[in-house]
């Protein structure tokens, strides 16, 4: 499964973080880094060594995500996925005790602070991948094994 896919919103997301880090927060940590500094002894100060670690931080995530935002490809919605789960769906499923389970498949760089994503590459996305409303599927944890019922697919759906 291709793993540097990404969706038209999570692009965007990734790409404001790199402009929000590079022009707003690696300025302003900067600034203290090099206030603090003009007070002398370096060692001893907090101020330098906790917002110079920060810069370090800084500096690894901004040439970390262009790296990444480098190799991404856009997967944008195609009418002809509608009624079948694909990459960017909305999936909602339902289990014999009635317990569903709405999740959207994504790349695995949007995953991270979104409950309701699910890489693409996760084993329940590829069971779902490529199947209709109607359909069961089946998932096995290490504790039990489950039928699922693909109940809803959406793709144009406005909250996350």
């Amino acid at each position: 499964m291709d793993t540097n896919i990404i969706t038209p919103e999570g692009l965007a997301e990734l790409q404001q973080e790199l402009d929000n880090l590079w022009r707003k927060e690696r300025p302003e940590v900067t600034k203290i880094v090099q206030w603090a500094a003009s007070l002398g002894d370096r060692s001893e100060n907090a101020d330098y060594q906790y917002n110079k670690k920060r810069l370090r931080e800084i500096d690894r995530r901004v040439r970390y995500l262009r790296d990444r935002l480098s190799k991404l490809r856009v997967a944008e919605y195609n009418p002809v996925q509608e009624g079948k789960a694909y990459f960017g769906a909305w999936v909602t499923l339902i289990n014999e005790n009635d317990e569903t389970l709405t999740f959207r498949i994504v790349g695995p760089d949007e995953i991270y602070g979104n409950k309701n994503y699910v890489s693409v590459s996760a084993p329940i996305a590829l069971k779902c991948f490529g199947k209709s409303v109607g359909d069961v599927i089946s998932v096995n944890t290490s504790v039990s094994q489950n039928e699922w019922e693909i109940i809803a697919i959406e793709y144009n759906r406005n909250s996350n």
